[in-house]
């Protein structure tokens, strides 16, 4: 089956190859992704051309779907997988090409919140849309991101929760930043499935995200106002 899909894909010229690659990552066929993926840096194709008209574009269509409600969790997860398994192979390609970011996000879950399910589907939605993320896991005391944002100096500081009990600590995390006067270096990006706007403005976060997608858009409409605030 495999070798059949790979002679396929091989006699598709270049358009048809990235619209069955964003087909591919739909239906979450990690295999035929990382196929695509050599098959055009192969052709001659620059690994951030790759990245951006194959795997970002199909994960765009992915977002959108998912923030309509077309797609759900699980099939979103494995489309993240399968961007994963192109993002492998693009990712010591486009370090060595110095390929452009469209920002940084430290992302992490509270502390006293083990629930991670939501933090990784960004994680992951966010890298797919070309953003370089730091991942600093679950259960995280207000040190964790502290110490992330002095080591990676991102431009966006992601928090999860998914308990009510947990959820306050956020506010934490922004007093302290706040004490120690780096808040506005950088955007806080708060969600999970207790939260909503008005928690969001009440702990001095910049937006709440309801879900993957909509913290994808928000995340790259942050980083276009800073570009044009810094031009």
């Amino acid at each position: 089956m495999a070798e059949d899909d790979d002679l396929d894909l091989r006699e598709l010229d270049d358009q048809e190859l990235v619209e069955q690659m964003w087909d591919d990552l739909y239906d979450g066929l990690a295999d035929e992704i990382v196929v695509g993926t050599n098959i055009l840096l192969e052709r001659g194709w620059p690994p951030y051309r790759v990245l951006t008209e194959a795997l970002v574009e199909g994960m765009r269509i992915v977002g959108v779907d998912f923030r309509d409600g077309i797609l759900f969790v699980p099939e979103v997860l494995m489309a993240a997988n399968s961007m994963k398994a192109g993002m492998s192979i693009l990712r010591p390609l486009l370090i060595e090409t110095g390929a452009p970011r469209q920002g940084k996000m430290v992302i992490g879950t509270v502390k006293g919140d083990i629930h991670d399910i939501g933090k990784n589907l960004v994680s992951m939605m966010m890298e797919g849309a070309g953003f370089e993320v730091i991942d600093i896991g679950i259960n995280n005391p207000v040190e964790n991101y502290l110490e992330a944002l002095e080591k990676h100096k991102p431009d966006i500081l992601g928090m999860s929760a998914l308990l009510t009990t947990t959820m306050p600590y956020m506010k934490v995390v922004i007093d302290t930043m706040k004490e120690q006067g780096i808040r506005d270096d950088y955007v806080v990006l708060v969600g999970g499935a207790p939260l909503n706007e008005e928690f969001a403005r009440e702990v001095g976060a910049d937006a709440y995200c309801r879900d993957a997608a909509v913290a994808v858009e928000k995340a790259k409409e942050i980083m276009v106002r800073k570009h044009n605030m810094s031009a």
